[in-house]
């Protein structure tokens, strides 16, 4: 154990070296305008080939989208003692757009090092954990010791728009990949202080409301109905979904259900002109006691007051839906292996805590498999100047091996 981790304290020049490599090709999925994640993949098939691994795949997930025609996804694995479990540790290989060039301080496509700082876009979602995972693997393989389970890294495409073509895609066509006492790590989420081990997600729903009323001048308001007036009103009115579902569960932060307006589309283009039609969005988290579709029903309840109030007319779009899976056991082996090595290479009290977003690891929940995210994360995932450390990425990559070589049971 000390061996693997005394060698991960000297690869500084390892994560600097792969994340160079990985930030200069951007990975953008068809949605993000881009062309997908094949050069990536290939860079790390030949990366991961160069380290050592005789056992790598690819699962294509087809997308005529795209110019290779396929999303790829990369699997590869070391042996354990336990030949017959694996501890999957599973990242991403997309990215977001750059956003706005002139809120950067350097090229989003090129590595800028500054001490422990690394800035770029992916550096931190979800380059660090990519390379903590081939650190922690590279560890075993280098200095000749078998973890005590298999210890499997997957690297999937497609979390940023939707996962269609990511892991989900890859449970349902290589399910003799896994078995139901495997260990899942997605290392995709988490705090600065490595505290926060994510074990339950709340449902996800995004409403489209479309406020239908009648355009007129706005001189002459009686001719028309306000739509935005009405969706105004509306608005105010779905704060009353806190009160018709108001279960707290203290996993989570907040501990309730929320309910959001957050993107409004553009209705007028003029000031004088009294909008018919107003659209905006409700972004709603909401506990796994609750159904999606009593919510909807209630803010159609709560939209019928309106209509009745404005003489609107109120359509509803679901966007989005996704039903809570399971929650991960906090007492679950794979959740107390993470918990012993994040104490001992951090030196902190980890705590098992819910999240209102989702990750992937809510596919895995899905299909009965224990998952946890966790990651030590500086949390400019999205922003300009994104940045990661290269001590947490080393450290992370100790508590990956620890998880790997711990013989203990939850």
């Amino acid at each position: 154990m000390q061996e693997i981790i005394q060698y991960l304290e000297d690869q500084a020049d390892k994560v600097v070296q792969l994340q160079s490599g990985l930030v200069s090709i951007p990975a953008l999925g068809p949605s993000n305008e881009g062309g997908g994640e094949k050069e990536k993949a290939d860079f790390l098939h030949k990366y991961l080939r160069e380290c050592g691994f005789e056992e790598i795949i690819e699962i294509h997930a087809p997308d005529q989208r795209v110019e290779c025609g396929y999303r790829p996804n990369v699997a590869a694995w070391i042996r354990g003692r336990d030949t017959t479990r694996t501890l999957w540790i599973i990242s991403h290989l997309d990215i977001v757009p750059p956003g706005d060039l002139s809120l950067w301080k350097s090229d989003p496509y090129s590595l800028e090092v500054d001490a422990d700082t690394l800035t770029g876009r992916g550096v931190e979602d979800n380059h660090q954990s990519i390379v903590s995972s081939i650190l922690a693997a590279r560890a075993f393989m280098e200095q000749g010791i078998k973890p005590a389970v298999n210890l499997g890294l997957i690297f999937v495409a497609d979390e940023e728009t939707g996962n269609d073509y990511g892991l989900p895609y890859v449970l349902d066509n290589r399910r003799d990949l896994f078995k139901n006492d495997d260990l899942f790590l997605v290392p995709d989420f988490g705090t600065s202080d490595s505290t926060m081990m994510e074990v339950a997600e709340k449902s996800m729903l995004w409403l489209k409301i479309s406020v239908q009323g009648r355009q007129c001048h706005a001189s002459t308001p009686e001719k028309g109905i306000n739509s935005l007036s009405a969706s105004a009103a509306f608005i105010l009115q779905l704060e009353k979904l806190h009160e018709i579902f108001p279960d707290k569960n203290q996993l989570f932060s907040p501990a309730g259900s929320t309910f959001c307006p957050t993107k409004k589309e553009a209705n007028v283009p003029n000031i004088n002109t009294i909008p018919g039609l107003d659209v905006f969005y409700l972004d709603c988290r909401i506990l796994a006691d609750y159904s999606i579709q009593d919510v909807i029903k209630e803010a159609r309840s709560l939209g019928s007051d309106i209509e009745r109030k404005y003489g609107v007319k109120i359509d509803y779009e679901i966007v989005y839906q996704q039903k809570a899976a399971p929650h991960t056991d906090p007492s679950s082996e794979v959740v107390q292996r993470l918990a012993r090595g994040i104490e001992k290479v951090y030196q902190v009290k980890p705590r098992p805590q819910g999240v209102g977003g989702g990750t992937v690891a809510a596919f895995l929940r899905h299909r009965g498999y224990s998952a946890v995210v966790w990651a030590t994360l500086a949390g400019t995932a999205h922003q300009p100047n994104e940045r990661s450390s290269i001590g947490s990425t080393l450290k992370d990559a100790q508590v990956m091996a620890l998880m790997a070589i711990d013989d203990q049971t939850g």
